[in-house]
């Protein structure tokens, strides 16, 4: 038990508030070290000695979430898609944060279980592995059957998790906020955590999970290469979702099989756009998790979507603005896509005029997935390019640009798949399944 206590202690309000506030302390005397150094540095010196500062921070800010669960862990692992948020040296820290984290030990999730459903597992399952299928940030998944043979997951919820989300999220802050190592300014800040905090708290109510769910595979009805579990209700409640088990192949599989063929992968790249697509602009709601371990994939050409418990609900006015500016892409309207950048607050208003000059080449970069010829997702380098050529864009017109709320899970989700058509080695055209989905926005 003490080994559990030691691994585990920050399951409590009191355990993480004081992990955290240890980790603020030491990262603050870091900066406050940096800050008396400089005054005795030239310009190159300041430079690499807050790259080295970055670097170290990241990685104590990285080693920190790893041992902790909830709140901090899963805004870390945000934020480490999201280079335009931080520090590059940060981010690319926190990425250890997207790999599956170390499970609860049996013994907590056995408390769980028979707290939300108010007997002891065994009574309520015919066979429960203690062994987890997989642990996240916020909870961990287990194999299971049912007393009428159907084989389940269970999704077990860690504790002390929504009562220190508050706590959590303040703490998180303030420690990104030292040093001013976010680019953003107060009022982006606001928001920006505003959104992922309405996003958490979301996703730690599993009956709202549920509702996700069931909203989303009758949205789906009508595509049967679409699958998404079906919910277990008398076996779930707000921190237990117990679901139909929806075996697949997960991405690594994919990559390796030759039971792929490209034509599959251009198939179920093509049928993974289009899903998305769609709920973007006709549902208007997204499943906004694009982590590999949420998908799988089969060899009749199916799709199967885990893990609904992060949706982007998506307001009219901002489908009708991405599908405008799509548009303007397409047409190389550079006035309107500076106009409709600025109504979606990634622009700033403020800031100094941005010409063609300044648009196109990003354009031309970030259009060819899109486009009428097939785009050979192994091989891109669009990634590579687009860091590339941010290094040669004068830093003033950077500055007139920051992370939108309105935006910020989306381009998430759009980042996340570009990286799953990657691995899935797609070459495919999309421009015809683009001009389709955007039909049905009125």
């Amino acid at each position: 038990m003490a080994k559990e206590k030691k691994s585990f202690g920050a399951t409590t309000h009191a355990g993480r508030l004081l992990k955290l506030t240890g980790m603020t302390t030491s990262i603050a005397t870091r900066v406050a070290s940096h800050q008396v150094k400089k005054l005795f540095q030239d310009e190159e010196s300041q430079k690499r000695d807050r790259e080295k500062l970055m670097r170290d921070v990241g990685k104590q800010v990285a080693e920190t979430l790893g041992q902790m669960k909830g709140a901090v862990m899963k805004v870390g692992q945000i934020a480490s898609q999201m280079q335009d948020l931080l520090p590059a040296e940060i981010a690319d820290a926190l990425t250890v944060l997207q790999k599956a984290s170390a499970p609860m030990p049996f013994s907590i999730i056995k408390r769980q279980l028979r707290h939300e459903l108010g007997d002891d597992h065994a009574n309520l399952f015919a066979e429960f592995q203690e062994k987890p299928f997989a642990a996240a940030s916020i909870g961990q998944v287990h194999r299971a059957t049912l007393k009428d043979g159907t084989d389940v997951v269970v999704k077990v919820q860690y504790p002390a998790v929504k009562s220190s989300i508050d706590s959590d999220m303040r703490q998180l802050r303030r420690i990104l906020r030292l040093g001013a190592l976010f680019k953003v300014n107060e009022a982006t800040l606001d928001a920006i955590f505003s959104e992922i905090r309405d996003q958490l708290e979301e996703e730690l109510d599993y009956k709202q999970e549920a509702d996700n769910l069931k909203r989303f595979r009758e949205f789906h009805r009508d595509e049967p290469w679409i699958v998404i579990p079906e919910v277990i209700d008398e076996l779930s409640s707000e921190q237990v979702l117990t679901l139909r088990y929806e075996p697949g192949d997960d991405l690594d599989t994919v990559e390796a099989s030759s039971s792929y063929s490209q034509e599959l992968r251009n198939l179920l790249g093509e049928r993974l756009f289009d899903a998305l697509g769609r709920e973007m602009f006709v549902l208007r709601e997204v499943h906004c998790d694009p982590h590999p371990g949420n998908f799988a994939f089969r060899p009749d050409g199916s799709i199967i979507m885990y893990d609904f418990g992060a949706v982007k609900r998506i307001p009219e006015e901002d489908a009708k603005a991405m599908k405008a500016l799509t548009l303007a892409a397409y047409a190389g309207d550079y006035e309107a896509l500076d106009r409709i950048l600025v109504d979606l607050d990634v622009r700033k208003g403020d800031g100094p005029d941005v010409s063609e000059a300044f648009y196109r080449p990003w354009v031309e970069l970030l259009m060819p997935p899109f486009s009428d010829q097939p785009f050979d997702f192994a091989g891109s380098r669009l990634h590579l390019d687009l860091v590339k050529h941010t290094r040669t864009v004068p830093w003033k017109y950077l500055e007139s640009f920051q992370p939108s709320p309105r935006t910020l899970l989306i381009n998430r989700v759009l980042g996340g798949h570009y990286w799953t058509m990657r691995r899935l080695r797609v070459n495919q055209a999309f421009r015809a399944n683009v001009e389709k989905t955007l039909d049905s926005v009125q």
